[in-house]
């Protein structure tokens, strides 16, 4: 509210001419002053500290990190339609596999409810380790009933819909394998996947240089191997509350000079010529807000 206070009128001549009119009696009490009075309700609004008002924009979409034509496919069809026919098969070699297992030995944790995104008919965790709940998303339920380490699976396409049917923190980990690049709303599945992360809960993405690649959106068949680590980087940058994006990498052992210099090493680039070599292991990961102290 805004009160104007009016000076009084005593001891003033006015030579002939008629005085103003009557100040009002609060205004005769503090004269030559402006008062400006909040509403009770303002008053009553606790102010945020600056740690609330970063938790409340935690999880939100800071911008966008793909343009229009970025997002598209050369196979428009819906992806349910493409993935109907269970495929029984593994996408990617021994060599992928195993360190990806050795990554997940490393990171995840026996009591840990996880999450695996993306899945099929195997999670590639590792076999001797039980955790508290592995849950299974995927677009084929065949592929999805045959993975033994789910406890259940729910089917959804997260091109149609980000959604996902889980509460706030339901996980401690979620991990997606070799499927990243399909993703047309990336953004928005980062940030779903933060919400359903508890606090400190860590988001692992792997992948190789395959794909469908009609099914790969366009940044990504456009793309090289460093620009790929990069736009997944950029994916969990976009979203407000993750750690800095760590990135693994492990390449084929012919790459390294101690190869390049090892007998019969002409012999191996003979062979991964018509064997296709073996696959490069990428993987790019973050906490929600914070890593565990116990790391």
């Amino acid at each position: 509210m805004l009160s104007t206070h009016i000076p009084s009128t005593r001891n003033h001549s006015w030579r002939g001419h008629s005085p103003p009119s009557a100040p009002s009696r609060l205004s005769q009490t503090h004269p030559r002053r402006i008062i400006i009075t909040k509403s009770i309700q303002e008053q009553d609004q606790p102010k945020k500290t600056r740690a609330q008002a970063s938790e409340s924009r935690a999880g939100k979409i800071k911008h966008e990190v793909l343009a229009k034509e970025g997002r598209t496919k050369l196979n428009v069809l819906p992806d349910r339609d493409f993935y109907s026919f269970p495929r029984f098969v593994t996408h990617v070699d021994d060599g992928f596999i195993s360190t990806l297992t050795n990554l997940y030995r490393e990171r995840l944790r026996p009591e840990w409810e996880i999450l695996d995104l993306m899945s099929s008919w195997v999670s590639h965790l590792p076999e001797e380790v039980r955790y508290k709940r592995v849950v299974g998303h995927g677009l084929n339920a065949q592929e999805l009933a045959r993975n033994p380490r789910l406890e259940y699976f729910i089917v959804k396409d997260l091109n149609q819909e980000q959604r996902l049917e889980f509460s706030d923190c339901s996980f401690d980990a979620v991990v997606c394998t070799v499927s990243v690049q399909y993703l047309q709303q990336p953004e928005k599945v980062f940030a779903e996947v933060f919400r359903i992360l508890k606090p400190g809960g860590v988001f692992i993405i792997s992948f190789s240089n395959r794909m469908f690649y009609e099914k790969a959106i366009s940044s990504w068949r456009a793309g090289t191997p460093y620009s790929r680590v990069q736009l997944v980087v950029q994916y969990f940058q976009c979203i407000e509350g993750f750690t800095q994006p760590e990135i693994i990498r492990k390449l084929p052992s012919s790459s390294s000079p101690e190869s390049r210099n090892a007998p019969f090493n002409w012999f191996s680039k003979f062979f991964d010529l018509f064997a296709g070599g073996s696959d490069p292991f990428y993987a790019v990961l973050s906490y929600k807000n914070f890593r565990s102290l116990s790391e």
